[in-house]
């Protein structure tokens, strides 16, 4: 059983706009996170008609990683996803609840990232990213999220996953 933590939070209003940093955000059920640009529609991707972009996760400690290994400096905005976490196996999180802050999400793919990555940070981070870009998920139940919050297996499944 794991249990990590929210290390921030991130929303991307426009296409290509730089990420925000807000203090909270607020996660819509079965559309995504509040003035984010797929929640609303004008995001890159937003043609695509599906439940993945609902919400975007990536591990602090791939950045970390990628810093020492490949002398890439990213930040956790600049990664360009809603919400960065510590000590959560997001790559385990595929076809899985679990809770962020007050609110309850599936894991729903893991993300590659994209040339376009490389041309809104101005960065060369494809080769690095890798296999390790985050994972996009789908809100179930909506709430609030901030840095600090806690992220946990949604409290149904750990009662299974403990054998209750």
């Amino acid at each position: 059983m794991w249990q990590g933590e929210i290390v921030s939070v991130h929303v991307g209003p426009a296409a290509g706009a730089a990420m925000t940093s807000p203090n909270e955000i607020e996660l819509i059920t079965g559309r995504g996170v509040r003035g984010d640009r797929y929640c609303e529609g004008v995001g890159h991707f937003s043609h695509i008609d599906a439940p993945r972009r609902q919400l975007t996760l990536f591990e602090s400690e791939v950045l970390e990683t990628i810093r020492r290994d490949h002398n890439v400096d990213l930040e956790g905005h600049e990664c360009r996803m809603n919400i960065v976490t510590k000590g959560v196996p997001l790559s385990q999180l595929v076809g899985v609840e679990f809770m962020v802050g007050e609110a309850r999400v599936r894991g729903l793919q893991i993300n590659e990232p994209c040339a376009r990555l490389n041309d809104v940070t101005g960065k060369r981070v494809i080769k690095a990213l890798i296999h390790r870009c985050g994972l996009f998920a789908e809100v179930l139940d909506g709430g609030v999220v901030r840095p600090g919050d806690i992220a946990s297996l949604s409290e149904s499944l750990a009662s299974v996953a403990a054998g209750r």
